[in-house]
């Protein structure tokens, strides 16, 4: 081979006349160029467009981080997120809300022509007051008493549509948001798996109060200022025209001034959004640490925790109070810079516009009885009383800026509530404890999760099985905050095939049930399981909602529903039979009773009532957690030996031996993400079990036996030949060491 190439390479520099050394070293450099183009750069370009693709990730975590800290403010964001919030609250041109806001509208442009009207009639009763004119006079007050019935009405017309369309507002929104947090188990989500809401029941209901509240508000505080201003400045150059005057430097001059007053204001107003959004946040969390005091009453009480638990509050409180005395703080300088603009610098500028046209006018008067005073005065009494009005309009146009940076922070964060929601429904969760960690430091010896922009994806697939089979296949066990505390599981569950769980805590018994519930994500690998009603959970704290104990036992069943069953309260007395509970009925006066069970029932009776669920519901599997911890053996007995009779698949966890009996598989975990699957031989187990208590009984005791012995050596001059060994034993133990 080698002689070949060699002749090859002499031929070849024979024939173009080139040195061979020189083509042997373009050949190299040929196939070296060659291997460096097919092989090294296509690894390479594969690197750096991973690497390329990290640090975009790592911009969009960073970004995702900046925006939650950046604060609501009036910009782009803002309007695309009331256009969203008010297509919810107004759905359509004939819905209630919509014919409600144009009702609104007209009433507030009829107060707008009252306006004009009332100033021009109070412009005219001066008018004859100056000229004596008794029988003029006592019709336009007539009038003026007149006018002021439905202008009374048209006022209060406008506060209670004010109020009844921020009820309205209210109604529509919270429906909508009740609607995306009942779905998918998004309540629980919410607060489990994402961390981006901290009080999704303070946005419920302040927050979505706070909003409709305001913007109902603001509606009626930007139509009517803008309403007046047009047709009060329009009005203002007619009477100075009829004057014979100059009407067009007083609207100018009135312009200017206003839009300078508005620069000045906007240049030095406070980021009054971001401060309001800030107090609702904690408002929400003081309310938050209350809801949590009175929920853990009772563990705070035996552990005498109300030092600490004041401290929490009090701390609370005072951020609270900080940050509204801050604001408080901002609104006074505020207050005062505005109210000297708007008041006293528009009052003088207000003069000068009402006397331009009287001190510019050219009409003739002389041929008046009183030389023109009359008139004068009426366009005097008029023009002031338009410009008052006027002003008042501009000056709440102005202040209503104020009101729509507010706005911006209630909407920032109601919007924000409603994009968390819509999150959680598709599946995307982003915890801030997630994001601020570096995940290239993070401990993950197994490479089943994959993220993008610090989010973990979720890469898992989830089938519903026909035949009732539980299947889980390389799916591993991942907390919210992306804890690997199972890499991977894989094991067949098939009905009647009770399975027992164990292992220490932490491992990931509940876990598991959370995943077969779908309350957490699958992020990798096949789990295939059947319909949610055919699996029923019952954890070791029942929960006792608010009604009556029928209501405790179908629950999460109504009335209406048990019916269409039919089910029937015999038949709920004889569920009662099965876990002892059948004297409820009578000792809380029958079925229809209203209690506060949680504090009626005791421990046991509220596991037993647990397990009453769920011979009402008869699932395929009951995923039982702990359940029966606090009942005695003997009842708990029959009572799972009930429900193997009723054909309901027992998956189990529980430390009780007692229980080994009715199940016929074990999956064992092993603290460490190891796993063991196996038949369960309870005899064995059992056995074993008994030899572990006598050997750790035997054991625990000899520390004290030696120290006893070595006593007895002392006091009687005397050595052990038991001593002796356990010294040569250590000395070789030395030794070899």
């Amino acid at each position: 081979m080698t002689n070949a190439v060699s002749k090859l390479i002499r031929d070849t520099s024979q024939k173009l006349n080139v040195s061979e050394t020189t083509l042997s070293r373009t050949g190299m450099s040929f196939v070296l160029a060659l291997y460096l183009y097919k092989v090294v750069y296509p690894r390479a370009k594969v690197v750096y467009s991973g690497l390329t693709s990290e640090e975009e990730q790592q911009n969009n975590k960073h970004d995702i981080l900046k925006a939650r800290k950046r604060g609501p403010a009036v910009n782009k964001e803002f309007f695309q997120q009331l256009q969203r919030l008010l297509k919810i609250i107004i759905p359509g041109v004939w819905s209630k809300s919509a014919v409600l806001l144009g009702l609104h509208t007209i009433t507030l442009v009829i107060r707008t022509f009252l306006s004009i009207y009332v100033a021009r009639l109070e412009g005219k009763i001066v008018k004859y007051i100056v000229r004596k004119d008794v029988g003029k006079f006592v019709l336009m007050i007539t009038k003026w008493f007149s006018i002021a019935i439905p202008a009374t009405f048209i006022n209060s017309m406008i506060r209670f549509l004010e109020s009844h369309l921020a009820m309205v507002f209210r109604t529509q929104l919270v429906s909508y948001s009740y609607k995306l947090y009942f779905q998918n188990q998004c309540y629980y989500r919410v607060s489990n798996l994402d961390g981006r809401l901290e009080n999704a029941d303070h946005c419920l209901t302040e927050d979505v109060t706070a909003f409709t509240s305001s913007i109902a508000h603001l509606y009626s505080h930007l139509t009517k200022p803008l309403l007046d201003s047009l047709l009060i400045t329009y009005s203002l150059a007619e009477l100075a025209r009829s004057r014979g005057g100059a009407s067009l430097p007083g609207p100018v001059l009135g312009t200017v001034v206003v839009m300078l007053t508005g620069r000045i204001l906007r240049k030095v107003s406070p980021k009054f959004g971001s401060l309001v959004a800030e107090e609702a946040h904690r408002k929400g969390y003081l309310r938050a640490i209350h809801s949590r005091i009175i929920t853990n009453a009772e563990e705070i009480a035996f552990y005498g925790g109300h030092k600490v638990e004041h401290g929490i509050l009090v701390k609370a409180y005072h951020s609270l109070t900080k940050q509204m005395i801050l604001i408080f703080n901002k609104r006074l300088w505020y207050v005062m810079l505005e109210q000297f603009l708007m008041k006293y610098t528009w009052s003088g500028v207000g003069m000068i516009m009402t006397s331009i046209p009287l001190l510019t006018s050219t009409k003739n008067e002389s041929e008046e009885s009183d030389g023109g005073v009359s008139e004068r005065t009426q366009y005097f009494t008029t023009a002031k009383n338009m410009l008052m009005s006027g002003a008042d309009a501009v000056e709440r146009l102005l202040t209503s800026y104020k009101e729509i940076v507010e706005l911006a922070g209630y909407t920032a964060r109601v919007g924000n509530m409603l994009k968390v929601f819509e999150d959680v429904q598709n599946g995307r969760y982003i915890r801030p404890s997630v994001l601020m960690n570096d995940l290239d430091e993070r401990q993950q010896p197994y490479s089943v999760l994959s993220f993008h922009n610090g989010v973990p994806l979720i890469n898992g697939v989830v089938t519903e099985s026909k035949d009732g089979t539980i299947l889980l296949e390389d799916v591993p066990i991942i907390t919210p905050n992306c804890d690997i505390v199972v890499p991977s599981l894989t094991l067949t569950v098939t009905p009647q095939m009770h399975l027992l769980i164990t292992g220490p805590n932490g491992c990931g018994k509940s876990s598991l049930f959370r995943i077969l519930s779908g309350l957490w994500p699958v992020y990798s690998g096949h789990l295939q399981k059947p319909v949610t009603s055919d699996m029923f959970y019952i954890p070791q704290r029942p929960y006792m909602l608010v009604g009556t104990l029928r209501d405790q036992v179908i629950y999460p069943d109504s009335v209406t529903e048990m019916k269409s069953k039919g089910i029937t309260d015999d038949d709920l007395t004889n569920i009662l039979g099965i876990v002892n509970l059948q004297h409820l009925v009578t000792r809380e006066g029958g079925w229809d009773a209203e209690q506060d069970w949680k504090d009626v029932l005791s421990g046991g009776e509220k596991q037993r009532m647990g397990i009453a669920r769920l011979f009402y519901h008869k699932p395929r599997y009951a995923l039982l957690d702990e359940c029966t911890s606090a009942v005695s053996i003997d009842v708990e007995g029959q009572m799972y030996q009930s429900a193997k009779d009723h054909g309901i698949t027992l998956l189990t966890i529980t430390h009780r031996p007692s229980l080994w009996k009715f199940h016929t598989h074990v999956l064992q975990f092993d603290g460490e993400g190891g796993w063991k699957f196996d038949r369960l031989d309870t005899d064995k187990r059992l056995g074993l079990k008994e030899e572990k208590q006598h050997l750790e009984t035997l054991l625990s005791d000899i520390p004290s036996k030696m120290e006893r012995l070595k006593e007895l050596c002392s006091i009687l001059g005397e050595d052990s030949s038991l001593m002796e060994e356990r010294v040569g034993e250590h000395s070789d133990t030395t030794l070899s060491d």
